[in-house]
């Protein structure tokens, strides 16, 4: 598809509201046209924050991606944002964020008619190929624990981009035809509700709803650290804390997510 087609949509701090259900009432809203990377911009911000905080950028020039990766995109072809929400914690409870935050955003891309499914910890996966990323970044101050939560949902796929990304990725054109500030207040108000669940429950609710989208269910895995595979075997998807199963011939290993990639067995690293 042509780039010219891939323009930046208006982004409203007030229209997405507007749309937004109960849950997201409090959370103040900013929308920017472009900026470096809106989990930076947020995290810069942590100390002198009130309350919840999304900032939603037309386009990123330095998004960022699980392990220092970069997250490349065209103005116009994808949905970023970021979101600041305080937690009570303890800290150790945080583990399973990222795959809480993950469901949010499946079960509300679903709902909008676009089936995805998820890939541990909490890629966004569209027939087997990337849809989306989440970044999640804590810092804690002296009366809560902050989360900065990035996501970027490709909706558009220009050509040039994904030779620039080097791999097949997915793209969702029906949700890019959408107004983007419903789409928005639709992710936000199910993230509100999902995050608000989780400060008081854990992940331990949500252990169910993850596994019941669960890409790689019972297949083969690798997973990989720094390119070496440290572990191999059948995942059988995450228990109550979010760690990830998997069933080794030494029998099941329990992984916590980190700086670890997981891959198909025999797939391309």
């Amino acid at each position: 598809m042509n780039i010219n087609q891939a323009t930046a949509p208006s982004l409203s701090a007030s229209a997405i509201a507007a749309h937004c259900a109960t849950s997201a009432t409090h959370v103040a809203i900013e929308t920017v046209a472009e900026t470096g990377s809106t989990n930076a911009d947020l995290l810069a911000r942590i100390g002198s924050l009130p309350g919840p905080l999304l900032r939603i950028a037309g386009n990123q020039t330095a998004g960022r991606g699980r392990a220092g990766r970069s997250w490349l995109s065209k103005p116009g072809a994808a949905l970023m944002f970021s979101l600041a929400w305080p937690f009570k914690g303890p800290l150790h409870k945080m583990s399973g964020l990222p795959m809480a935050v993950g469901v949010a955003l499946a079960e509300t891309i679903g709902s909008l008619g676009v089936p995805v499914q998820i890939k541990w910890p909490n890629d966004l996966l569209r027939d087997g190929a990337k849809l989306a990323g989440i970044l999640v970044e804590t810092q804690k101050t002296n009366d809560a624990i902050w989360a900065v939560i990035g996501c970027g949902i490709n909706l558009l796929m220009p050509d040039e981009l994904e030779t620039q990304i080097g791999r097949e990725v997915a793209s969702a054109p029906w949700l890019a035809q959408m107004d983007r500030n419903q789409l928005m207040a639709a992710l936000l108000s199910r993230l509100a509700a999902v995050l608000a669940e989780f400060d008081d429950t854990g992940f331990a609710p949500f252990t169910e709803r993850w596994n019941a989208l669960h890409a790689w269910q019972g297949m083969e895995v690798v997973l990989l650290d720094q390119g070496e595979v440290t572990q191999q075997g059948r995942a059988a998807g995450v228990d109550a804390i979010g760690r990830l199963l998997l069933d080794t011939d030494a029998g099941r290993v329990e992984i916590l997510s980190g700086d670890v990639s997981l891959r198909l067995s025999g797939a391309q690293p």
